[in-house]
């Protein structure tokens, strides 16, 4: 969907309400600015990047209880690694 709009004082440009609308866009939401091939690209930013973040890559929420016996497991190697290297030399 296209619209033609103008370029008014201090460069500012209103979103047509038809793209609004489509776009579910909401007054005082971020956006990004670019120019790309002769072109001005104004991208809305989600409100929660982590939500969408979470949407792509599914829970990556830290939860020590869920961490800690793989964490202990990784200590304990390093630990015996590092006294079996400190013990040879």
């Amino acid at each position: 969907m296209s619209e033609e709009v103008r370029i008014g004082k201090r460069f500012s440009i209103v979103i047509p309400k038809r793209v609004r609308k489509l776009l579910e866009l909401r007054e005082g939401q971020a956006a990004m600015v670019s120019a790309e091939d002769g072109r001005i690209l104004v991208e809305p930013l989600p409100d929660d990047p982590y939500g969408v973040l979470e949407d792509v890559l599914g829970d990556f929420s830290y939860s020590e209880e869920r961490y800690e016996k793989t964490a202990e497991e990784w200590l304990r190697r390093v630990a015996r690694s590092r006294h079996r290297s400190a013990v040879r030399s």
